[in-house]
């Protein structure tokens, strides 16, 4: 299959290929190389990696405040 890239280095897939994926609008794509080329695959979320930030969410509280969790200190192991 050809993709064509355009002026701003984008590229378009097909649909059924991305649902084929199980990828949809703002998810992330891996781009792995490999002995033959490059490979794409799923960016997934380990839920296990979300447990340390269980206890930050207050369930029927109110609002998250978001600047606030910003400025605090966090696992770098948690980000993408």
């Amino acid at each position: 299959m050809l993709v064509k890239i355009t002026s701003k280095r984008q590229v378009t897939f097909p649909a059924w290929v991305l649902e084929a994926m199980g990828v949809r609008p703002g998810d992330r794509l891996r781009l792995e190389e490999g002995p033959d080329g490059f490979v794409l695959r799923p960016q997934t979320i380990d839920p296990a990696r979300l447990a340390p930030l269980r206890d930050k969410l207050r369930r029927g509280r109110g609002s998250f405040d978001l600047a606030s969790f910003r400025e605090q200190r966090h696992d770098p192991t948690l980000r993408d």
